[in-house]
């Protein structure tokens, strides 16, 4: 691929805009043909000299337009444009209004992110996690497995290997929600058990409640399944709870969908006074709720849970080991009455067969042996003194949080509208998460969320303070 000339840091343009618009002409003039692959995210960031958050941007709005489409583990191609399309259109949209920053644009940046310059970023850095415990367990799930070979060369057990689902239950214990093993089910990650539930209990049209702000990942799944969502605010203790009451009286919903314990992207927990309020207007409204408890880890056990309040009646527990262990172990689970536990390993049957067997028995090893509780207390110390220096960091740039700030995750208050500041931050190599990412209805605003584990860069800071006057 030849570059005419290179992209300008100093147009007003953002980089992201300018490479889509070099694709797009060069597409346009059939200087590249359909079905032709554009490089790879890694290969096009070099060659460019740009970061790879831009080229993700780049692509993202080539597919907007219709010029690229995307194939799964091979890459991005040149789509056919047909002879009624006006050749200008797509160069027209992509010069205009770049496509903006969603949760999918999101989801791709991180795949390719240094978390040193990814404030934005879902995940723990890399080397905060515990390799050698990752190691060990998967050495043991080999080496003391009564039957080792069933465990690498069979399916597992529909509902997911047993140790780790008695594993669970006692976990569980120390939050205070009782389920027995066989009211547990593994899954792909937590995001696989929330789709299953989505899929399972929920029909098209359904009205389903959901925080606000709130993670854009759910909000894409349940919108694509057909159901519509009503957004509740959410503040330092909880929703709002008068809004919650008249959207439940005005539509019905079927579903409360919330993260009641160190909330993304605020950082919050439910109080215990709004955790009992709820499950009463769930009851009489003969709703279910779903609790999903991604960070349970980086929590106190005893903050409040409605899944403990409530008993598993109406509520369904979701958690899952990304966050914690590594994203690259996909173990998630449910926990829910025996019905709906089997309704869910039915479905799951039909979607994945089983989850992996080995996976699942390398968690129950870190589980049992204590390994994980003693990582988990190692990371909350180290992340307690990175949130103090984000916070300092934070405050000289003249940012406010929004709520006080805990957990992995900050709400800030910037100033300036954060998609923009987004682009121009991607032109300067660094990936953030701004706030319409976490708005139901895509509302723009000043708002972004930090991951306070990778916001500890002080010239991240500098330029967000020089972005912010400019």
């Amino acid at each position: 691929m030849s570059t005419s000339t290179a992209l300008s840091r100093s147009a007003s343009l953002p980089l992201a805009q300018q490479l889509a618009l070099r694709f797009s002409e060069r597409i346009q003039q059939r200087l590249i043909l359909p079905g032709a692959r554009l490089p790879s995210v890694r290969e096009c960031a070099r060659h460019h000299g740009v970061s790879p958050y831009t080229v993700v941007a780049a692509y993202d709005q080539l597919l907007a337009a219709g010029l690229l489409e995307a194939r799964k583990q091979r890459g991005f191609f040149v789509r056919e444009v047909h002879a009624p399309r006006a050749k200008s259109a797509p160069a027209q949209t992509a010069t205009a209004t770049p496509a903006p920053i969603d949760a999918s644009a999101l989801i791709r940046g991180m795949f390719q992110a240094d978390a040193r310059h990814a404030p934005g970023l879902g995940t723990l850095p890399g080397d905060w996690l515990d390799l050698p415990m990752l190691q060990s367990a998967m050495r043991r799930v080999v080496s003391q497995s009564e039957e080792p070979d069933q465990l690498a060369l069979q399916y597992g057990e529909p509902g997911g290997d047993p140790r780790l689902r008695s594993a669970l239950s006692r976990r569980l214990e120390d939050l205070g929600v009782h389920a027995a093993p066989e009211q547990i089910i593994s899954t792909v990650g937590a995001t696989h058990a929330l789709d299953l539930i989505t899929r399972c209990l929920l029909t098209p049209g359904d009205a389903v409640l959901v925080d606000d702000p709130g993670w854009a990942i759910e909000y894409a799944r349940l919108s694509q399944a057909g159901m519509r969502l009503l957004p509740v605010p959410r503040g330092p203790q909880g929703p709002d709870l008068e809004v919650m009451a008249r959207l439940i009286a005005e539509h019905r919903p079927r579903m409360y969908v919330t993260v009641s314990v160190l909330h993304n992207p605020t950082g919050n927990s439910l109080s215990l006074a709004s955790a009992h309020q709820i499950l009463k207007l769930v009851e009489a409204a003969d709703m279910l709720v779903v609790e999903d408890d991604t960070y349970a880890f980086l929590a106190p056990n005893h903050v409040p849970r409605l899944s403990a309040l409530d008993g598993l009646k109406r509520t369904i527990y979701v958690s899952g080991f990304s966050k914690i262990l590594t994203p690259a172990w996909r173990v998630g689970f449910v926990a829910a009455s025996a019905k709906i536990v089997h309704q869910l390993t039915e479905l799951k049957l039909l979607s994945t067969l089983t989850t992996s067997p080995m996976m699942d028995r390398a968690v129950a090893i870190c589980l049992e042996q204590g390994q994980l509780r003693r990582h988990a207390e190692r990371v909350i110390s180290r992340l307690d003194a990175a949130r103090q220096r984000a916070v300092r960091l934070a405050e000289e740039a003249s940012c406010q949080f929004v709520t006080p700030p805990q957990g992995l995750f900050g709400w800030l208050e910037v100033g300036v509208d954060t998609e923009r500041l987004a682009q121009r931050m991607l032109d300067a190599g660094w990936l953030i998460a701004p706030g319409l990412l976490f708005s139901p209805t895509r509302r723009a605003g000043t708002l972004m969320r930090i991951n306070f584990a990778t916001s500890q860069d002080a010239r991240f800071w500098r330029l967000l303070a020089e972005l912010r006057k400019a």
